[in-house]
């Protein structure tokens, strides 16, 4: 009976079982290390592309910066120098007359607002497909700098008049060149901000306004804060359209 029991023990299935199993866990660790090999390429692929992101990201709100600067200078100058149609001789020292800050506060607003756009747009699931190339952008511009120049220049018998002209101004160029309930939206946002904070910088004596209507500013102030934000968020967009297609088409 003991040498029964032995030859029973020795025939159990343990072994067989483990012989069948085997196939199982090679399987499994070769399906592991496969796993290993692939991902490691696409996290080096992605972390790649999240760095040429951020690249590009740091070059539109630097372009943004330096076209927020550059307008800023152009329309003190049109602002100080409304009646002179050449530069005079010290065209250098009327163009840089304005206090240092207002150029850098200009061109960090702009870098802002023009990442500002895009950002919303893709957030709504909207994105802005009216007239985007560069000559709208160009064409946007001047006209942005028209109703600025038009704000000094434009004599009128009262503020108000004035203020539903450049009204009808800024209105007239969103929907030539938005015309996107973002684009609206985001400009009568700017304008509000932006028209209180010169409010308070004005009330605390940073500057001032010649003839103010509205509170301490001008009352057409807000036309102009609204045209720029239509104007600075098509840039931004047109910038991030670039850096869409260096993403996307070569890999269509």
């Amino acid at each position: 009976m003991p040498e029964l029991e032995a030859q029973c023990w020795h025939c159990s299935c343990p072994t067989g079982t483990k012989a069948k199993s085997t196939p199982g866990v090679t399987s499994i660790a070769s399906a592991a290390v496969m796993m290993a090999a692939v991902s490691a390429p696409l996290s080096s692929v992605r972390d790649t592309l999240r760095r040429v992101q951020a690249t590009h990201l740091i070059r539109q709100g630097l372009v943004l910066f330096a076209v927020g600067v550059l307008l800023a200078l152009v329309l003190n100058l049109l602002q100080v120098q409304r009646n002179v149609t050449l530069f005079p001789e010290e065209a250098m020292a009327i163009l840089f007359s304005s206090a240092w800050w207002v150029p850098l506060c200009c061109g960090t607003a702009a870098a802002v607002v023009g990442l500002l756009y895009p950002c919303i747009d893709r957030h709504l699931g909207e994105p802005h497909k009216f007239k985007r190339e560069w000559a709208s952008v160009m064409r946007c511009i001047a006209v942005f700098v028209g109703i600025n120049h038009a704000s000094a220049k434009l004599d009128f018998a009262n503020n108000v008049q004035l203020s539903l002209t450049l009204a009808a101004l800024s209105l007239g160029l969103w929907w030539t060149f938005d015309r996107s309930r973002s684009g609206f939206g985001l400009g009568i946002t700017i304008a509000f901000l932006a028209t209180l904070v010169t409010q308070v910088l004005v009330y605390n004596g940073v500057y001032q306004y010649t003839s103010p209507d509205f509170l301490y500013v001008r009352s057409w102030l807000p036309c102009i804060f609204f045209s720029g934000g239509v104007t600075v968020g098509n840039i931004g967009r047109q910038l991030a359209m670039v850096s869409h297609n260096i993403f996307v088409l070569p890999w269509r």
